[in-house]
């Protein structure tokens, strides 16, 4: 149970803005400064959501704000380089690579990264200030028709995060990878901003890493924009993997034009208490969005994924599946909401949410939402709960294949559905080779950190 009530952390969080304000300010132009009133305003109306409301039916925010955090205003004074204390868990993945510490831009990152002409990787706060024009155009566009709480507190304390702009054309033969990663001697708290701008006809993946490197309260609050032009091609791959005290909540904002193409997969592997939400508009006419998310918990973990795709316009097409494996006292929830607008004619829209608890004790919730004014559209939503299949079980245990072994089977079976959805070969057989791990008991630990923390 929480010390402290979420009305009373509201006031400790507003008023440590208030208190901070200068520091928070320092070095950033207006563009960024000037919206940070409105943001703790709207975060003051609407306070940490409860658990119980419509967007956070299953989850109670108290979980992750409960706790009690330092917050750092200032680039944290690396004494020692990250690159030595953390490998990637994929490496044969051949990516250009940013390193993020706590929630701020490691500052010799990109600067061997030889990226094809014209593409910018930036610092959040170097980006507003260098390229002012291409980052008021979007900075905080695409937030404003949501007014989500979490999203505003972010918006108010934001002080640095990453900056990606994919100009007209490029096609980016290899992925960015984006390592963010957590580490101190206190617990902190850590609102990290980023901006990505993905120009029209072009091509570009994301990887993004989420890893603590200190046995410490970790709560991560990142949001990140995605602008995604004409006929443009962007794919986005989220890997959580952080340890049991961590807390992480994960909002990105995608706003796609005509003819774009998106694919977001999140593959939440490891952490205390992780909330995903994830809203797509589909602004422009035969635009498509492939969302889907892969979750493996136990223990007394807690997954939560909210989804939002909104079909703005017409000839526009979604796809989403969301799977959950469950053991130990886990919970997780799946709310997943699609939106077709009266205007919206020709929309095909997919949802599928699909779930296995291991355990009697472990639980899942999940609550799949059409809510469609067009009269011409193909739409469908389902959700299903249940064991592992005793047919399926006994079938391959017949053929010679040991009780634990055959339940591995189906279970990496009912997971590489996600998986197969992954359009980076090594990442895909990679992705495999984890979730098998975590499956088997054998990922408890951070595999690409040396700390190695519990």
């Amino acid at each position: 149970m929480s010390e402290i009530d979420s009305n009373t952390m509201k006031y400790k969080l507003i008023n440590m803005y208030q208190q901070n304000k200068a520091a928070i300010e320092e070095g950033l132009p207006d563009v960024v400064n000037r919206v940070r009133e409105n943001a703790i305003r709207d975060f003051d109306r609407q306070g940490i959501p409860e658990k119980g409301s419509e967007a956070y039916k299953y989850t109670d925010l108290m979980r992750a704000f409960g706790k009690t955090y330092g917050y750092s205003f200032k680039a944290p004074k690396t004494d020692v380089d990250p690159e030595t204390i953390f490998q990637c868990a994929v490496p044969d993945l051949d990516t250009y690579t940013i390193l993020l510490e706590n929630g701020w831009f490691y500052n010799k990152s990109g600067e061997q990264l030889n990226l094809p002409k014209g593409i910018i990787v930036r610092s959040f706060r170097d980006a507003a200030t260098e390229f002012p024009e291409l980052f008021e155009k979007h900075y905080n566009k695409y937030l404003e028709s949501h007014k989500e709480s979490i999203a505003s507190f972010n918006t108010a304390f934001a002080q640095d995060g990453l900056f990606l702009h994919i100009p007209d054309g490029v096609v980016l033969e290899k992925p960015i990878q984006i390592i963010n990663l957590l580490r101190g001697g206190n617990p902190l708290l850590v609102n990290q901003r980023n901006l990505i701008v993905v120009g029209k006809n072009s091509q570009a993946k994301v990887i993004v890493c989420d890893h603590t490197l200190s046995q410490q309260n970790f709560f991560a609050n990142t949001v990140t924009e995605v602008f995604i032009d004409e006929s443009a091609v962007f794919d986005y791959y989220s890997i959580q993997n952080q340890h049991n005290q961590s807390s992480q909540i994960s909002s990105i904002f995608v706003n796609q034009m005509k003819n774009s193409n998106s694919l977001l997969n999140t593959l939440t592997l490891h952490g205390g208490f992780v909330r995903n939400n994830i809203h797509v508009k589909l602004a422009g006419e035969h635009a498509e969005a492939n969302v889907y998310g892969l979750s493996l918990v136990d223990g007394k973990q807690h997954v939560d994924n909210f989804t939002f795709v909104d079909h703005a316009v017409a000839n526009c097409n979604s796809n989403e599946l969301y799977k959950n494996v469950l053991d130990d006292e886990a919970t997780a929830a799946f709310n997943g909401r699609i939106l077709v607008r009266e205007d919206a004619q020709k929309t095909q829209a997919f949802q599928s949410n699909k779930n296995i608890c291991l355990t009697q004790e472990a639980k899942m919730y999940t609550k799949p939402q059409l809510e469609i004014y067009a009269d011409d559209v193909k739409c469908s939503h389902g959700a299903t709960i249940g064991q592992i299949d005793e047919e399926a079980l006994f079938y391959l245990k017949s053929r010679g294949i040991g009780g634990h072994e055959a339940r591995m089977m189906l279970m990496h079976a009912f997971a590489y559905e996600v998986l197969s959805h992954i359009r980076v070969p090594v990442l895909m057989e990679r992705y495999g080779d984890l979730v098998e791990k975590r499956l088997r008991g054998e990922f408890s630990k951070c595999e690409g950190c040396f700390v190695h923390c519990n």
